[in-house]
């Protein structure tokens, strides 16, 4: 039994005083609406309405039960209106998570332009080297950096490609020489970066040569922050590899050095995971279509500052 059709059948009697009336303005039959009034008072067990041939009349059952339906069906519609305002209009808090050093150099700033056109979203941001379960967790967009994705049933959006290359300080440069093929790094102290998306002990390259790939041994540092390991390296620890967003700032003011230009490791996917396809709460929708806009944009700008770079240094 529909209990809320039938709410609705009686409320509507009720207010109109006639079956026939009622089903006039409910958009189905007279029998329809008697039968749903019935089915109700033979769930409740108590008589709703008195019916004579001229006229029909609430119990004192009815009237209690009257006053409650009608705050029941106001909340009904209360909550089926705001369901489908989220589906038009970007509004709510929008639960995200990013892996942290993403997060860090893109996602904040996406945040902050995005609100400038949709003031109505606020944003629950959390920052982990991870692949949560959106559903368990309770995220609404996941923005993970990954080579591809396992298949998990969610929808998946590809924002661009980006990679990582090897760096050092000047210092250390000066101090210990520079690799110019990853079989040298073999010499040098190489940093270790601990990822979900890059190997901890081999560091597979994409050069002139094809890809190539080098066993790192013992480390004297490892961390799990690509801003921490820009600070290692820039501190004169060793060599390491950076993701693009995180070295190229240290790139343009001469903190760091790219080592082996010509080579970079593996290009990874950044993507954006969301639950569902079907009925997207328009907030959801939305950022991602800016994410998806923007990113690579910035991608591409990031990709031609180190091309500058590269020849500023080549020169």
């Amino acid at each position: 039994m529909d209990t809320l059709q039938n709410m609705r059948a009686f409320s509507c009697v009720a207010q109109v005083g006639s079956f026939t009336a009622a089903a006039v303005q409910l958009d189905t039959t007279t029998a329809n609406v008697s039968r749903a009034v019935s089915n109700l008072e033979a769930h409740l067990q108590t008589r709703l309405l008195n019916r004579t041939t001229r006229r029909i009349a609430l119990t004192e059952a009815g009237k209690r039960y009257l006053m409650r339906c009608e705050q029941i069906l106001t909340y009904v519609e209360e909550a089926e209106a705001e369901a489908s305002d989220a589906h038009a209009r970007p509004a709510g808090v929008l639960k995200v998570h990013s892996m942290t050093g993403v997060g860090q150099h893109y996602v904040i700033d996406a945040i902050a332009r995005y609100r400038k056109t949709h003031p109505d979203v606020t944003f629950d941001l959390t920052m982990a080297n991870r692949v949560p379960d959106l559903l368990d967790e309770g995220y609404d967009v996941s923005i993970v950096l990954a080579s591809e994705l396992p298949d998990s049933g969610f929808v998946s959006q590809r924002l661009g490609i980006t990679y990582s290359i090897v760096c050092a300080s000047p210092e250390y440069v000066q101090t210990h020489g520079i690799a110019q093929k990853p079989s040298d790094l073999l010499k040098h102290a190489c940093l270790r970066m601990v990822s979900p998306v890059i190997p901890l002990e081999k560091w597979v390259f994409d050069g002139p040569e094809g890809q190539e790939m080098v066993t790192i041994p013992n480390a004297p540092f490892q961390v799990n922050s690509a801003d921490a390991m820009t600070a290692a390296i820039g501190s004169g620890m060793g060599v390491g590899v950076l993701p693009i967003y995180s070295a190229i700032e240290g790139l343009r003011n001469g903190t760091l050095v790219r080592v082996m230009p010509q080579y970079r490791l593996q290009e990874l996917n950044l993507y954006a995971i969301y639950p569902s396809r079907q009925y997207l709460d328009a907030k959801i929708k939305t950022w991602v279509e800016y994410l998806r806009n923007s990113l690579p944009e910035i991608l591409a700008a990031h990709e031609a500052d180190l091309k500058t770079h590269v020849l500023m240094v080549a020169n």
